[in-house]
């Protein structure tokens, strides 16, 4: 067992994780609002999902990775509807009582980005490619191995998702109440147009499939 794999798990799971997304403004959301711990917590449930579609590609669990990527139209409208709900609360709800609440909501901070990840079973698709691409597929490597870069790939994601939090955390108190109030309102509607647009490419997926 090579430990050079874990490094290449590290590497995928941080660049898959950094471009910004719907988690990615949610975290800096919470970060700022509701503090660090709520914010890293949100990147872990991201890191959770990463991992658990990570390893459908690493493992070669093409059954489960097939009836995730055959249902993600289903699976995208649910993610969708669900960022258009979160995005409308957090536009409508004043930063104090999110901080407030934020005590509490470790816990569901993880679920839901954990949820919304879960989403996106498209993500398999980047994992088989990036893994492909490197001579990575399950029949090349050794159980023990892919469960070595299942990890990396958590451990990865995790590390950005801790940059990420921390850095917007220090920055937090150069904001003033108003200026939270804003950063509710812009990342909120972010997150519902993100929602949208998972929504419209339902919509687009569904008409394509009935034109003759």
């Amino acid at each position: 067992m090579d430990p050079f794999y874990l490094l290449r798990g590290l590497a995928i799971g941080f660049a898959i994780a950094a471009p910004v997304g719907p988690i990615g403004v949610l975290v800096i959301r919470r970060s700022l609002l509701e503090g660090r711990a709520a914010g890293f917590a949100s990147g872990l449930g991201a890191a959770t999902a990463d991992a658990f579609y990570g390893s459908l590609a690493a493992f070669g669990l093409t059954t489960i990775s097939g009836l995730l990527v055959g249902q993600s139209v289903w699976v995208r409208l649910i993610g969708g509807a669900f960022l258009c709900y979160l995005g409308l609360t957090i536009v409508v709800a004043s930063p104090a009582q999110q901080a407030a609440n934020a005590r509490h909501g470790i816990i569901g901070a993880y679920g839901s980005t954990a949820f919304l990840t879960l989403t996106n079973p498209t993500t398999i698709l980047s994992f088989a490619a990036i893994f492909a691409a490197l001579g990575l597929g399950a029949g090349h490597i050794a159980y023990a191995t892919a469960a070595l870069m299942v990890l990396g790939v958590f451990l990865g994601s995790s590390l950005w998702w801790l940059l990420l939090s921390t850095v917007v955390y220090l920055v937090r108190n150069r904001f003033s109440a108003g200026g939270l109030q804003w950063v509710n309102r812009i990342s909120g509607a972010t997150i519902a147009a993100f929602g949208l647009a998972s929504l419209a490419s339902v919509w687009g997926s569904l008409r394509r499939s009935v034109v003759p």
